[in-house]
């Protein structure tokens, strides 16, 4: 009876774990300016990042991405985030995202943990 329990509690816990974001992160603020991260928020400056992980660039509905954002077709994964922050018009030359880029892997690494556990 005790290893059936425990399963169950293990189970309850990684689901549960993996159906709640991280929390956000101190780097990410600079992001929070433009993008919003809440399940059904409209897009701002920058389109939400809810659910980007699930995602292919250029497709979240209610935003206008650029053309060049459109023609990417990035799958968004944690390697595709960090690639993309660190220097977006070098990952996608014509983007409309102005940031310049995060330098610090590390902190780029906490910025795509923390958008690809929006889901």
């Amino acid at each position: 009876m005790k290893s059936a329990y425990a399963a169950t509690v293990l189970i309850l816990v990684a689901t549960s774990a993996s159906a709640v974001p991280l929390p956000r992160p101190g780097s990410f603020a600079i992001c929070g300016v433009c993008h919003k991260t809440e399940a059904g928020a409209p897009a701002g400056v920058g389109p939400n990042l809810w659910g980007v992980g699930a995602r292919v660039s250029g497709t979240a509905a209610g935003y206008a991405y650029s053309p060049a954002m459109k023609a990417a077709k990035i799958k968004w994964s944690k390697a595709e985030i960090v690639n993309f922050i660190a220097s977006p018009q070098t990952k996608v030359p014509g983007t409309k995202m102005a940031y310049v880029g995060q330098k610090d892997p590390a902190q780029a690494a906490a910025i795509a943990d923390y958008v690809m556990s929006l889901k």
